[in-house]
């Protein structure tokens, strides 16, 4: 499940990216037709699909505080953590064409100890099985229990333990869209950005190495 958001906003510069980030929400829509890898419906830029003001602000300030850790600036993505796991709240966005994709995602299961479908806490503790807030840097691949996954390397005293906690992107089969059919919302993770089955190699080809997540409720 996901969908791209074709924003008209100039080429975003290193130097402006603040301006530009917030450009992403103001402009109109242009909508555009899908590649065919990428099964996706189109929203307004009005669109609660859309990252929230707020959100992309801290994104952005993170962005810049983190800059010289981050070796690849052109693409970021944004975990809207205020969302319910039902929503589409996984947001991977090209810096200079204001594309916007956006997926699936499950949270920790310590961070939703009632299993609500809400995240009601961060955590940086290991044996939490919480998610974190905060950056994190895309670190290596590897091929672990739940298969081809990526680690993250934690930028912020909220998510400092990710690489000791094994805090990672892989693919889940309940963070898989029937799960929102047969139970109205994602099962969760340890505390990894799971994402469904189907959505793993693109998240891949356009996260990379050496990029950006940010994490956060607002």
């Amino acid at each position: 499940m996901s969908q791209i958001v074709q924003h008209s906003v100039p080429t975003l510069s290193r130097r402006n990216l603040g301006k530009a980030g917030l450009a992403l929400l103001s402009a109109a829509a242009l909508p555009r037709v899908a590649a065919a890898q990428v099964p996706a419906t189109v929203q307004p830029l009005a669109s609660t699909r859309v990252v929230r003001p707020e959100l992309l602000r801290r994104a952005m300030s993170a962005f810049h505080r983190h800059g010289a850790q981050i070796a690849r600036r052109d693409r970021i993505a944004i975990a809207d953590f205020s969302q319910p796991s039902s929503q589409p709240r996984f947001y991977l966005i090209d810096m200079a064409s204001g594309m916007t994709t956006t997926l699936l995602v499950a949270h920790g299961s310590g961070s939703d100890p009632a299993h609500t479908g809400f995240l009601q806490r961060f955590s940086n503790a290991e044996g939490s099985n919480a998610s974190s807030e905060g950056a994190f840097v895309a670190s290596d691949y590897y091929v672990g229990k739940h298969g081809l996954s990526q680690r993250l390397i934690g930028l912020d005293p909220t998510n400092s333990n990710a690489l000791s906690r094994a805090l990672v992107v892989h693919a889940a089969w309940y963070a898989n869209p029937d799960m929102l059919r047969t139970h109205g919302q994602l099962g969760r993770s340890q505390g990894c950005f799971a994402v469904s089955e189907g959505d793993l190699q693109q998240v891949f080809a356009r996260l990379g190495e050496g990029r950006m997540i940010y994490s956060a409720k607002v």
